[in-house]
């Protein structure tokens, strides 16, 4: 059994809004297993914000660079904001990004290959730079897209200069041919993505596990009804269906207008999502607490 610390009840009420005894009581029901204690806190209906994503927990940049029908994502992390702003780290980030837009997104690859102008490898350069700076970086991800036919839009959210910043969003979008309104439409939809945050492009892609523990919160939520069987599993569909709605790309309301549905957006444009990222700087990594 894992020890139940004030810092894992502190870190658990952050993430939930729920009250501190309410955490400890749920941790120590699942052993704490801060992921189930979440799912305690929602079937109580303590939970204030049960599907909020893991903190941003370090610094850096995410880079993005692009070329006809291809771009690419990166995110290189540091120990602190201060370094972001370094012209060398950001110029760093810059060349990173145009290697992945070349050699695809592997990591290994990636930190294998030659960096431009300075006859050492992405890997030395950055170790070289980190004793040049004085603090720890990290390729943390990649990501390259590609169409046939169409546009690879992108979009960087409050960018720090052309193609860095910390939300960073690629959009493919397969047309029968490239066009300023199609790319018009491939930012609005990385506008879109950066806000809504989906999870999925479409319903058949949604994580069945998560779809599984969603759907086990949402059926102790009816039995708390006290409605009849049949009934539940009415109300637990039509909840799985607003759940869609929520995290699957394509069934979301276009927040542009608030009205349509981002596929009939597409759609009507003469376009279809291939697929898309959305990094979102240090999302999902623990920063250590300070003392």
């Amino acid at each position: 059994m894992a020890e139940v610390t004030a810092a894992l009840v502190k870190a658990l009420r952050e993430q939930t809004g729920a009250g501190m005894m309410d955490c400890k009581r749920a941790l120590d029901e699942t052993n704490g297993d801060i992921e189930q204690a979440v799912d305690l806190l929602r079937k109580k209906g303590l939970s204030a914000a049960a599907k909020k994503s893991g903190r941003v927990a370090a610094e850096g940049l995410v880079g993005i660079a692009s070329a006809p029908q291809i771009a690419a994502m990166i995110e290189v992390n540091s120990e602190t904001d201060f370094v972001a702003r370094n012209e060398s780290f950001q110029s760093f980030v810059e060349a990173v990004t145009q290697v992945a837009l070349a050699v695809g997104d592997n990591l290994d690859t990636i930190r294998a290959a030659a960096m431009p102008g300075t006859g050492h490898t992405v890997a030395d350069e950055m170790t070289h730079l980190i004793a040049t700076i004085g603090e720890n970086m990290s390729l943390r991800r990649a990501k390259v897209l590609r169409v046939k036919s169409g546009v690879v839009a992108t979009y960087m959210h409050s960018a720090l200069r052309p193609g860095l910043g910390k939300i960073g969003v690629l959009a493919a979008i397969e047309a029968p041919s490239e066009s300023e309104a199609l790319e018009l439409l491939g930012r609005q939809v990385g506008m879109h993505i950066a806000a809504a945050r989906p999870a999925a492009l479409d319903i058949d892609a949604v994580d069945p596990a998560a779809l599984e523990r969603e759907r086990a919160v949402l059926m102790e939520q009816a039995r708390a009804s006290g409605k009849p069987d049949a009934i539940i599993e009415k109300m637990v569909e039509g909840r799985v269906r607003k759940y869609y709605e929520e995290v699957v790309l394509l069934e979301q309301v276009w927040v542009h207008d608030g009205e349509s549905r981002v596929r009939v957006v597409v759609k009507k444009a003469g376009g279809e999502l291939a697929g898309f990222e959305r990094f979102q700087l240090g999302e999902g990594i623990d920063k250590p607490a300070e003392a």
